[in-house]
């Protein structure tokens, strides 16, 4: 076309045009970028220091543990990570002790997580296991309790050593529950540990559902006792009602000063009996019997270590520690 016939057009005409899409987004963007970095900013000012950069831990349940006695014996989600730093809202790192014929990974499958997930450092240690009955490291808690607490002694003091922390907390099971007041009465614990939560423990000895005296009646304990050691089973005779060890860590009363006891029962319980042989006495001591809050738990010796309510009992002694707390009565445990 010849220029001179072509259409005249104002030259203001495409000074006038709609902003173009991509220059929306830039500018939306723009505006969006100084918001989102200001709110980064604020969040990471008032989280607890090393909130942000813990993960959560899978939480297990009664078929996990099983699978980890055979397949994870030292080893459970959210437990030893010697990197976790204690925080001011727990500063006391919590060392899980598993109870007799078991191991930390089977013990400890639900309330390791559990507790990692409440922002604790968690550790956990195996014991006992030098009986040849151990099934190749798997069940722990069968050589003499002395010894175990020595091995718990170690471990504790590695574990401070590695946070920094000045004390720790304990969660123990069973024998697990029991235990410790050897370390803590016996080897100097008293001054690393400030508060011990037992759940069903074997203090002042166990008879067994009436087994042991049944066999103190008929003679043949002694018979019994023999074999335990030869098999190196020292640990199941030192849990017996009446034996010398029971006599000899709670002669001088069940507690020391400067520690908080919380013992965690069911009235279902036929392997720590009676249930109550597990209670202590002393000025800063908690006893709790799980069907006193829940009637309707079934929940039995073994079954504790998943049972609902007594988790959330685990959960307040090693956090706020409300006397008065109350768990909701669901998700209950086997009645084993």
């Amino acid at each position: 076309m010849n220029r001179a016939l072509a259409p005249h057009r104002p030259q203001h005409q495409h000074q006038h045009r709609p902003p173009r899409p991509r220059r929306r987004l830039r500018r939306a963007a723009a505006a969006v970028v100084p918001v989102a970095l200001t709110a980064t900013a604020l969040t990471a000012a008032t989280a607890p220091a090393g909130a942000a950069e813990r993960p959560r831990y899978p939480v297990g349940g009664v078929a996990d543990g099983v699978a980890n006695f055979f397949t994870s014996p030292d080893a459970v989600a959210g437990v030893n990570d010697w990197d976790c730093e204690p925080t001011a809202a727990h500063p006391n790192p919590v060392v899980l002790v598993h109870g007799t014929g078991v191991n930390l990974g089977a013990n400890w499958v639900r309330m390791g997580p559990t507790l990692a997930n409440e922002g604790h450092c968690v550790f956990a240690f195996n014991y006992g296991m030098g009986s040849p009955l151990n099934f190749g490291g798997r069940v722990g808690g069968l050589t003499g309790v002395a010894g175990s607490a020595r091995t718990m002694s170690a471990f504790v003091d590695k574990v401070l050593a590695r946070t920094g922390a000045k004390k720790v907390n304990v969660l123990g099971h069973s024998q697990g529950g029991m235990m410790p007041n050897h370390y803590i009465k016996r080897l100097g614990g008293a001054e690393k540990v400030d508060r011990l939560v037992a759940l069903a423990p074997t203090n002042h000895g166990t008879t067994l559902s009436g087994l042991v005296n049944l066999g103190r009646a008929l003679g043949v304990l002694g018979l019994v006792n023999g074999a335990f050691d030869h098999l190196n089973l020292q640990g199941l005779k030192d849990q017996e009602e009446g034996s010398d060890f029971q006599k000899a860590l709670f002669a001088d009363g069940d507690t020391v000063p400067g520690v908080r006891y919380t013992v965690i029962a069911t009235r279902n319980d036929v392997v720590s009996t009676p249930y109550s042989q597990g209670f202590l006495k002393g000025d800063r001591v908690r006893n709790i019997v799980v069907q006193e809050q829940c009637p309707k738990d079934p929940v039995g010796h073994v079954g504790l270590f998943t049972d609902g309510p007594t988790t959330q009992n685990v959960v307040n002694a090693l956090g706020a520690d409300e006397p008065d707390f109350r768990p909701k009565c669901e998700d209950y445990g086997l009645p084993l």
